[in-house]
């Protein structure tokens, strides 16, 4: 019998490059399925599951043609990225029978609701997972702080930051640097001070100003978001 969850909301922080599994560009059907069916099988033990999901692995194919563009006119195309991400999760989940609702930032009625704090809420009370799609509706803001802000205004319980092939918080860039040290917990300051790269300076001044916990981990692992919400030490903790 599976442990009483010790998170009862979570906002998951999903990159675009977690879809793409080994391509360059675009998004994996296999990858995708394997991620709807973990976040399925924990929406199942009754935690509420929101998701914010990057654009990187549209935009990525992209990039010549945006280059020497405007910043606004990118960060646009960005977020119409991340809503053919946050449709094709929505898609994966209910095949595998997960009640899942498309909230947008900017609106686009024929494809999914607005964004209406409230009833993001009352979906996950009701069961639903929500996708936040487009950002946070605005240029020059990441994914990153639409997943802080939007974690902030459901009162979500942490934020769970999956990584790409990365266990967690180190001392330096891994892939870089063989010496660079596994963080297993950190506070919100030392990270700032010691100018560590869990998520962008905006977003990350958001979660420390309101004391919310970030879990950093790799999403690869297959069962970690069931593991983390279950108490277990999975990745690196940060909190005040």
């Amino acid at each position: 019998m599976e442990d009483k969850p010790v998170y009862q909301r979570v906002l998951l922080k999903l990159s675009g490059e977690a879809l793409m599994g080994e391509m360059a560009y675009g998004t994996d059907p296999e990858r995708v399925r394997a991620i709807a069916e973990e976040v399925g099988a924990v929406a199942q033990r009754g935690v509420q599951v929101s998701i914010v999901v990057g654009g990187g692995n549209i935009y990525r194919g992209l990039s010549a043609a945006a280059e020497g563009m405007d910043r606004a006119t990118g960060d646009y195309m960005g977020m119409l990225a991340t809503v053919l991400n946050a449709m094709t999760l929505q898609d994966a989940l209910e095949k595998t029978d997960v009640a899942t609702r498309v909230q947008l930032a900017i609106p686009i009625s024929e494809v999914a609701e607005p964004y209406i704090r409230r009833r993001a809420i009352r979906h996950l009370e009701k069961g639903r997972v929500v996708i936040f799609g487009a950002g946070t509706g605005n240029p020059f803001f990441t994914t990153d702080t639409a997943a802080a802000l939007r974690a902030n205004e459901i009162h979500a319980d942490v934020v769970l930051m999956a990584k790409h092939g990365i266990e967690g918080v180190y001392s330096a860039d891994p892939r870089k640097d063989p010496n660079a040290e596994f963080i297993p917990e950190i506070s919100h300051r030392e990270a700032l001070t010691q100018g560590l790269a869990v998520m962008d300076s905006t977003a990350f001044a958001l979660c420390m100003d309101n004391n919310l916990p970030i879990v950093v981990f790799n999403m690869a692992g297959g069962d970690n978001i069931n593991r983390i919400v279950s108490g277990e030490r999975v990745g690196t903790l940060v909190r005040t």
